[in-house]
C-alpha cells in the first residue's frame, strides 16, 4: 500500500507541474503586457524598460527556469497590475469559489436523489420519460448559454433574484442552479443502473418476501448501498465543478478565482493567472489523489494497476 500511495504522489505532483508549465507558456501568447501597462504616449523605450524591470527581456526558456524555481517556494510574483502577491489575490477570492463549487455539487447530488427516487416510486411511465428528457436537455445547453436563460427568466423577467455579484443567499440560487444541474443526466443515469443493480440482490427478494413494502424496500435496503457509487463519481466531479466556476462566475459576476482568471487574462497579468491555475488545478488532483487511496484501501486489486 504504501508504494502504490508513493506512485500516486509522484503521479500527482507532475501532473501539477505539468499544468503550471503549460500556463506559463500559453499565457505567453496572450502578448506583451507592457502594452496594456503603459499608457498610449508611451515610446518604444519606455516599453523596453519595463520589460527590462519584469524581467520579460529574458529567453523565454530563463524566464521559465527562474519562475518555476520561485514556484516551488509558492512565490508566484507579484501582480502586474496591482503589484501584490498573486497568491495572495487568488487566496483572497478562494472562499467565494469554493461556496459556489460545493453549493453546485450539493444542488446535483440533491436533485439527482430526488428525482431518482421519484422515478423508482411512480408508476406512470411518462414521468420517467419528462424527467430524464429534462435532465439529458439541460446537459444539452452550455453552461453560459443556460445561465443567460437563467438571467432572463429570473432577474429581468420576473425580477426575483438578483442577476449578478455575492453577498446574500438570493445571489447563490441562479449561478449554483446552472452549474449544479449541467451533471443531472450524468447523476441520474449512474443513480438509476445502481438501483437496478440493487434490486437483483438476494436480499431485496427476502425483504419483499418477509411482506416489506416497495418504499419501504427501496429507502431502507436498496438505497444505502445505491448511493455509493453515485456519491464517488460526484465526489471526482467536484473538482471538475472548480473549473466549471471559471464560466459560471464570469456570467454572473460572481468574485470568485474563475472570473479573477478571465480578468487577469484581458490584463495580460501572468502571475496571477498561472497562480490561479494552480491553485484550481492542486484542489483537483487532492481530491483525485484521495478517491484514489480509498479505492486503493477498499479493493486491493487497484494496486496494482
Amino acid at each position: 500500500m504504501a508504494g502504490f500511495i508513493i506512485k500516486r504522489l509522484l503521479q500527482s505532483v507532475l501532473t501539477i507541474i505539468g499544468v503550471i508549465t503549460a500556463a506559463f507558456f500559453l499565457t505567453r501568447l496572450a502578448g506583451d503586457p507592457a502594452i496594456l501597462l503603459l499608457p498610449p504616449e508611451a515610446t518604444p523605450e519606455d516599453a523596453a524598460q519595463l520589460r527590462a524591470a519584469l524581467g520579460l527581456d529574458q529567453p523565454l526558456i530563463v524566464q521559465y527556469l527562474l519562475f518555476m524555481a520561485k514556484a516551488f517556494t509558492g512565490d508566484f510574483g507579484l501582480s502586474l497590475r496591482q503589484a501584490i502577491p498573486a497568491m495572495d489575490l487568488v487566496l483572497e477570492r478562494i472562499p467565494a469559489t469554493l461556496e459556489l463549487a460545493l453549493s453546485s455539487f450539493a444542488v446535483g447530488i440533491g436533485l439527482a436523489f430526488v428525482l431518482g427516487i421519484l422515478m423508482r416510486m411512480t408508476r406512470h411511465g411518462w414521468v420517467r420519460d419528462v424527467i430524464t428528457w429534462i435532465a439529458l436537455g439541460r446537459q444539452a445547453i452550455p453552461i453560459f448559454s443556460f445561465g443567460l436563460v437563467m438571467i432572463l427568466i429570473f432577474s429581468i423577467q420576473l425580477k426575483w433574484l438578483p442577476s449578478y455579484g455575492r453577498g446574500t443567499f438570493a445571489h447563490l440560487i441562479l449561478p449554483a442552479l446552472t452549474l449544479g444541474t449541467y451533471e443531472l443526466a450524468l447523476y441520474l443515469r449512474l443513480f438509476n443502473a445502481s438501483l437496478s443493480a440493487e434490486q437483483r440482490n438476494d436480499y431485496v427478494r427476502t425483504a419483499f418476501a418477509k411482506g416489506q413494502g416497495r418504499i419501504q424496500v427501496l429507502l431502507r435496503h436498496m438505497l444505502p448501498n445505491a448511493l455509493l457509487p453515485l456519491i464517488t463519481v460526484a465526489g471526482i466531479n467536484l473538482g471538475m465543478l472548480l473549473g466549471g466556476t471559471v464560466v459560471t462566475e464570469t456570467v454572473f459576476s460572481w468574485p470568485g478565482v474563475g472570473r479573477l482568471i478571465v480578468q487577469s487574462v484581458a490584463q495580460r497579468d501572468f502571475p496571477v493567472i498561472i497562480a490561479g491555475v494552480f491553485l484550481i488545478s492542486l484542489v483537483f488532483v487532492i481530491i483525485n489523489l484521495i478517491v484514489d487511496i480509498l479505492y486503493g484501501f477498499l479493493d486491493p486489486r487497484v494496486r496494482l494497476a
